[in-house]
């Protein structure tokens, strides 16, 4: 009963079917028509056509009330998205794995919030599974992670490739016989690993070290088994941890080798007690994705989210 109410508006202000048709640019009979049939479905006269001026009828006062609490609300509606549009307003829900919340999403988070300073941004991190618990059931807007997801329910962009390193203790004789294969830190902030020519070091020459590796049901864990597997080694793991940060610092004190992202190795400060091999594996090398779910409308948030991010990454 409130479609056309902008005709019953303007009848009301003008105080006259004639003016208000003028106003409206319709014919005369056409806007009464069109009134008519509103007070039909509303079951009773909006105005009394027997005063001159044209004048409201009590139910057709209640009915300009109401019709002006509805323009108000879309007006501020129109407002709201206005600001959406503009970036005026909004929220930007994002999730990692422990790694990318502590390495990759803060400089993405903080070069976002200056662009657009009045967009609430929150980050969520948590282990893959739950990751994506939240993505599909619509908690957050995107996440980033190296583990693959069901292309029927998500959408994905490539954000960046992932080398994985064999990280060794530097007290570790077995570093005695692999002289030729290390790589410093700078050679690996330095893309050195990432050079054809530049050979990977054949794991059984560690096969008897102690190593440090993640938990089953791991994306990091289950290439170091294929890794292993076309290697033709079975590894020493003496202890099975959750982070592949947490892999990486007991391998900086010395209880064991570890395999470890060239991210990892890129973020965090040098260390001297850690020497780094590359690993010539198709496993070894990885794409993580910023992930959405699938037929999502994308607010104009994530939309520079992601066009800042990607660009970003195009330099490093």
């Amino acid at each position: 009963m409130f479609i056309g109410m902008n005709y019953v508006y303007e009848v009301h202000k003008a105080r006259s079917f004639s003016r208000a048709a003028e106003n409206l640019y319709i014919s005369q009979p056409a806007l009464s028509a069109m009134i008519k049939k509103i007070e039909s479905k509303v079951g009773m006269p909006l105005f009394d056509r027997s005063t001159t001026p044209i004048q409201l009828t009590e139910c057709g006062k209640q009915y300009i009330k109401t019709a002006e609490k509805i323009m108000d609300l879309e007006n501020e509606f129109a407002y709201y998205v206005g600001n959406l549009h503009e970036l005026n307003s909004g929220h930007l829900s994002l999730g990692g794995t422990y790694l990318f919340s502590s390495f990759i999403f803060p400089p993405l988070i903080s070069r976002f919030r200056k662009a657009f300073p009045h967009v609430k941004v929150s980050l969520f991190e948590g282990h893959t599974s739950l990751l994506e618990q939240k993505l599909f059931a619509g908690e957050l807007d995107m996440i980033i992670d190296n583990y693959s997801l069901s292309e029927s329910i998500y959408d994905k962009k490539i954000f960046m490739e992932e080398h994985l390193l064999l990280a060794v203790p530097s007290s570790f004789a077995s570093n005695g016989e692999a002289e030729e294969y290390q790589l410093s830190v700078e050679d690996v902030r330095n893309n050195v690993h990432l050079k054809k020519d530049f050979l990977g070091v054949p794991l059984r020459k560690f096969q008897e070290d102690p190593f440090v590796v993640l938990r089953a049901h791991n994306d990091t864990r289950e290439r170091v088994e294929a890794i292993c597997r076309r290697a033709g080694v079975k590894l020493n793991y003496s202890l099975r941890l959750n982070q592949l940060l947490t892999t990486y610092h007991l391998t900086e004190h010395g209880m064991g080798a570890s395999f470890v992202s060239d991210t990892v190795v890129k973020n965090l400060p040098p260390d001297p007690n850690i020497i780094y091999y590359k690993i010539d594996d198709p496993e070894a090398i990885r794409e993580v994705y910023l992930f959405y779910r699938k037929n999502k409308y994308l607010t104009r948030s994530m939309v520079e989210f992601m066009k800042m991010a990607l660009a970003e990454i195009g330099t490093m």
